[in-house]
Parts: structure tokens; C-alpha cells; sequence
């Protein structure tokens, strides 16, 4: 194997700058690199390989070669899942490590990367390790003299494109399931975060997998992503990032009519009613829309609050905004990180500027921060008296933005929670049993967490409807729809 020639992370470890194919580290073909910065201090991290349509023909080449060969297209589950199995165990072993470079790269707060984030992507891989000796097809009667059965067969090379906010999290919610069901994968990185997903690859080569099952190709989506979404040979393609892009995604993979799966932007409403427990609706709210900086496409960004109690959970959003300590990420004490580039940042202040020419009211926040006169950083900021209409209430801002929204009653708050485009995830706090079901049946949303937010589980689909997407991550059968095609045999018994 190759020896990677980064520079040296702040962990001592040396991310490599080249592309992961073939499970060696190669140069792009074209030798351009970019850099990799520490949202946190504005300091290049590393420089990385910039993979274009060559690399990435490379990649899947590569991936084609490993899925008909006996090495890995030949494996049974049982010994697919024993790597996938040995795989979490080494991502469990390195945790560290990978926890440290996740928050070297994205700026969120290293309790996060180490205590959230690795422990669910090592539950990922072990889930996915468990389903892969269990995937078969049925049988099925039929009228006539048939034996009839179907069975369920692997789809080729599939590529996995993720983005910056959870980017190794995110890449095992598509990386294990395609594993898991005998595919070969080419996973591209954000171009913001390429660092995890790099290693990911390495320590693949390491529990086993054979060379192409896993290649990682970093790069910028117009370039390495649209190479990726129009390839001839990629049979399925998951993505996750910007509705935006994803529109673009769609048109680019139309010519190849390979499956596609979406999961996209959210608005997602956090609904409080008055019966709550107030004091818990607060608390999950508060962590709803400022976990992960608010960089979380399922942050409940529009929190609803039933009239009679508004003032009363305002006073709770801002007190608790307050005390979200904006600081260097890799402090024990810091409850909000870095925002993961400067362009983002930017984006997330245009839209706090919006808010208060719109006529939003600012409660808090709303300000750039800096750690020892740098880095990225915004305070948690909460809006009151926001119209539905208002552009804070409407758009993505991906930022820790909260905006609060009072309703009067039961029907004004399904017709408030579905103002939107998006349908990813949605929040509900009530007492009532009954008014909790009745709300979660009357969300247009993939996701309704009850009295809690942001709960998530391998075994648990993830995905959305209407302008968040399509398709879904996680979750046993949402993996068998996505990564597998059923085959209907027919055998004449006469």
C-alpha cells in the first residue's frame, strides 16, 4: 500500500490527500488537489486529491472488476457480514481518531463525533453485518402447474454521494446496507469533508474486503459527482444533500435510468402544545434545531407553539440559546461548533438579516463569533413572531436558526407544520395519547419523533416525501428495496 504524503493532522495521525481505489492510494489522474480546512481556525488540515470523470472511471472499473469476481461477488452473507462485522470493530477500535478528524474537518464539537456520531456508525455496520446472511427471496402460489419464487440478487456498483454535516455518519447509512446486500460501492465525499470517508477506505483494505468493494474518490461535485451520477455502470445511486442539487442529480442520472434514492433538504416542524411537559418540550426543542450547529437536514427549525403557552416557552428557547457555549470544538465545554466553511457562514448570517428585515423578532443570537479571533462560529439564535410565510420560515438555512411560530389550535397547527415544501422529519410534545396520533397521521413527513427529537437507529427508515426526496436510508427493508431487484422465476411442474 502506498504511503499517504498529507500533512499531519492535529491527531498525529497523516489523512491521506490521494484517492482510495483499488484499496491503494492513487493520484488523480489529472494531479490537481485542494485543501481541506479546520473550520474552527481557518488552517488547511490537508491538501486532497481532486478526483475528476477519469478517477472516477478508475473507481468504478475498479468496483465493476470486484462485483464479478469471486473475491467479492462470489462471497456468501455469512462472510460478507464477518467483514463488515470485523470492519466495526476496527471503526470502534480507531474511534478516536476518526472522531478527531471528523471535528478537524466539520467543526462541530468533539463530544458529538465521539459519543454520537462513531457509536452510531459502528451500530450501522454491525446491523447491516447481521442482515446480510438474511437476505432471500419468497415463494410465492400462483394459479396453474408452477413452482413459482422470487429471489433477490445484488445490483452491481452503486455510488454514494454525502455531504459535509455527518460525513462519515452519513456514509455508513449507504455504505454498509450496499455492502451488506453484495454490492461494490464508490463513495464520494463533500469536498468540505473528505477526510473520514478517506480512512473509512483504508480501514476497509484492513477487516478484508477485497480491492474495489470499497473506493473512495474525493472531489467537487460538478466534477467527480456528476462523473459519479452519469456513469454507464453505476446501477444505483444514493445521495444526500441540498433539494437543489438533488434536482440536479435526478437530470444527470435520467440518461443511465439507474435506481435513485434522494434524501434532501427539511424544514421540519417541532410542534409544542400546551399540554406538554413543557420543560422537556423546551429541552428537545433547544437541541431539535442546535445539534450540529443546526447542519442537520432534520432540524426542527420551525418550532410551533401553541398560543396560550408561547411566552412562556420563548423565555425557555432563549435561556437556553444563551447558554449554548460557542468555543473551540475540541473543548469538553463547547455546546456549538464551528460552521463548516466561510461560505456557510455567510449564508447562515444572510439569512439572520433577512429574518430581522422580514420583521421576524430577534430574541438572541443572531451574531459571528470568533475563538481566539478566528473561525467560523455563529451564536445559537432564536427568532419569535414569525409568520409562516417569512423566508427564515420557508427555507433551508442549515444553521443554528431557530424560528418560532405561535398557533392557535389543533387544525392550525397541522396547517402550519405543512406549510412547507419539505417533508423530511417533524417533532410532536403532548400529553394527549390521541392528539399525538392524530398529529402524527396529519404530518406530511417521513419522519414524526413523539415527545422526543433527532432519535435515530439502524433498524428505523430514514428518508422524506415532496421536496425532500425519495427512497430512504437504514432499515432492513428500505436496504433490500434500495440495494437489491427481485428476480420472479417460473418453473412449469407439467
Amino acid at each position: 500500500m502506498a504511503d499517504s504524503d498529507a500533512t499531519p493532522s492535529p491527531t498525529g495521525q497523516e489523512p491521506p490527500r490521494r484517492l482510495w481505489i483499488h484499496n491503494d492510494w492513487v493520484e488523480a489522474e489529472g494531479g490537481e488537489t485542494f485543501p481541506t480546512v479546520n473550520p474552527a481556525n481557518g488552517e488547511v488540515l490537508a491538501r486532497v486529491a481532486s478526483g475528476d470523470r477519469a478517477d472516477v472511471d478508475r473507481a468504478v472499473a475498479s468496483s465493476r472488476e470486484a462485483f464479478q469476481s469471486s473475491a467479492w461477488g462470489g462471497l456468501d452473507g455469512h462472510r460478507r457480514g464477518r467483514l463488515l462485522s470485523k470492519l466495526a470493530d476496527l471503526i470502534e477500535t480507531n474511534a478516536d481518531e476518526l472522531a478527531t478528524l471528523e471535528t478537524r474537518d466539520n467543526g462541530k464539537p468533539f463530544f458529538e463525533s465521539r459519543k454520537v456520531d462513531l457509536p452510531m456508525v459502528v451500530r450501522t455496520f454491525r446491523y447491516f453485518a447481521g442482515m446480510a446472511d438474511k437476505i432471500h427471496g419468497e415463494t410465492i402460489p400462483v394459479s396453474g402447474p408452477f413452482l413459482h419464487y422470487t429471489q433477490r440478487s445484488a445490483l452491481g456498483v452503486v455510488g454514494c454521494i454525502v455531504p459535509w454535516n455527518f460525513p462519515l455518519n452519513l456514509a455508513s447509512w449507504k455504505v454498509a446496507p450496499a455492502l451488506a446486500c453484495g454490492n461494490s460501492v464508490v463513495l464520494k465525499p463533500a469536498e468540505q469533508t473528505p477526510l473520514t470517508a478517506l480512512r473509512l477506505g483504508e480501514l476497509a483494505a484492513e477487516a478484508g474486503f477485497p480491492p474495489g468493494a470499497l473506493n473512495v474518490v474525493s472531489g467537487f461535485g460538478d466534477r467527480a459527482g456528476t462523473a459519479l451520477v452519469e456513469h454507464p455502470d453505476v446501477a444505483a445511486l444514493s445521495f444526500t444533500g441540498s433539494t437543489e442539487t438533488g434536482r440536479l442529480v435526478m437530470k444527470g442520472a435520467a440518461g443511465t435510468l439507474k435506481r435513485l434514492s434522494l434524501e434532501l433538504g427539511g424544514k421540519s416542524p417541532n410542534v409544542i402544545f400546551a399540554d406538554a411537559d413543557l420543560q422537556a418540550a423546551i429541552r428537545g426543542a433547544t437541541s431539535g434545531i442546535f445539534y450540529g450547529k443546526g447542519e442537520v437536514c432534520a432540524a426542527g427549525s420551525r418550532i410551533l407553539v401553541e398560543r396560550s403557552v408561547y411566552d412562556e416557552v420563548l423565555e425557555g428557547l432563549e435561556a437556553r440559546a444563551r447558554k449554548m457555549t460557542v468555543g473551540d470544538p475540541m473543548d469538553s465545554g463547547t455546546r456549538l461548533g464551528a460552521i463548516v466553511s466561510e461560505t456557510q457562514l455567510e449564508r447562515v448570517l444572510g439569512y439572520i438579516q433577512v429574518g430581522k428585515d422580514e420583521g421576524a423578532r430577534l430574541l438572541t443570537g443572531g451574531v459571528r463569533r470568533e475563538v481566539e479571533g478566528r473561525g467560523f462560529f455563529v451564536e445559537a439564535t432564536v427568532f419569535a413572531d414569525v409568520e409562516p410565510e417569512m423566508t427564515i420560515a420557508q427555507e433551508e438555512i442549515f444553521g443554528p436558526v431557530a424560528a418560532v411560530i405561535p398557533f392557535d389550535d389543533f387544525g392550525d397547527a397541522v396547517e402550519r407544520a405543512n406549510q412547507t415544501i419539505y417533508g423530511l422529519a417533524s417533532g410532536i410534545w403532548t400529553r394527549d395519547v390521541g392528539k399525538a396520533h392524530r398529529m402524527a397521521e396529519a404530518i406530511d413527513a417521513g419522519i414524526v419523533w413523539v415527545n422526543t427529537y433527532n432519535r435515530y437507529d439502524p433498524a428505523s427508515p430514514f428518508g422524506g416525501t415532496k421536496a425532500s426526496g425519495f427512497g430512504a436510508d437504514l432499515g432492513f427493508q428500505a436496504a433490500l428495496e434500495k440495494y437489491t431487484r427481485s428476480k420472479s422465476v417460473w418453473v412449469a411442474l407439467d
